[in-house]
């Protein structure tokens, strides 16, 4: 099966042997020449399997995935192996976009950065849209960095086809009281490196490590300390934005 998709600004085509992620990506399809093919075959699916089963393990979890639902996996996967060399970066995170700027937000799972990026949307209204809840895509050049929606959107199935050029990245943490504070590239570095994905093929992590030092001179890096109550999103949303007022 094979369909041809724009991610990122780079026409990509995939050839899968199950037809979901055709399905998934379908609100990327595009036509003209690839600039590149990912061709995925049993062994990715299988490689997806061990490391589902796992975190499925360590997570207690007796759900058994599909093949074609892991294809999905190894797509984006091997899509994630080809994009640096491409100046582009896939970043585990919740991305919001507010008036034209984009705002990312990491942290390990489970810490609440879904929930924050919701906080945002319910105090903004619709000036807030969801340009990625969980894997973004961010290219990053010389004019600074821009984020991607993409399907591959986490449990909520929260994206938009967008590029939105990316303003400032947000390392979240969960604290009683709310507090933000600027951090320089030095600080964000290791942090926000261990949320980018880290491709398997070493000149791809050349080019990733480059990368990630790149981004974090190009936008303006924050670390968030927030409780899940919407004066989290006000405080962040003043800080990160530089509006006092909604």
């Amino acid at each position: 099966m094979i369909g041809t998709y724009r991610f990122a600004d780079m026409t990509v085509r995939v050839e899968s042997l199950h037809p979901d992620v055709h399905e998934l990506c379908r609100g990327y399809h595009c036509d003209g020449m690839p600039e590149f093919v990912v061709h995925t075959t049993q062994g990715d699916i299988d490689f997806e399997r061990e490391r589902s089963e796992a975190a499925s393990a360590a997570e207690l979890d007796t759900h058994t995935p599909t093949d074609g639902y892991l294809e999905t996996l190894a797509v984006y996967r091997n899509v994630a192996e080809a994009m640096p060399k491409r100046g582009v970066v896939l970043v585990h995170g919740s991305c919001v976009a507010v008036e034209g700027a984009a705002y990312l937000f990491c942290a390990p799972s489970g810490t609440g950065k879904s929930t924050h990026t919701r906080l945002w949307r319910e105090l903004l209204g619709e000036r807030a849209i969801m340009v990625n809840d969980d894997k973004p895509l961010v290219r990053v050049g010389n004019e600074g960095a821009v984020a991607y929606g993409t399907p591959w959107d986490g449990k909520h199935r929260l994206s938009t086809n967008v590029a939105v050029p990316l303003r400032a990245v947000c390392l979240l943490g969960r604290a009683e009281c709310n507090h933000i504070e600027r951090l320089t590239a030095v600080k964000a570095y290791a942090a926000l490196l261990a949320h980018v994905y880290r491709p398997l093929d070493p000149l791809a992590l050349s080019s990733t490590l480059g990368l990630v030092d790149h981004l974090v001179s190009s936008v303006e890096l924050w670390r968030l300390g927030c409780n899940k109550h919407i004066e989290a999103a006000r405080v962040s949303f003043a800080a990160m934005s530089g509006k006092d007022t909604l």
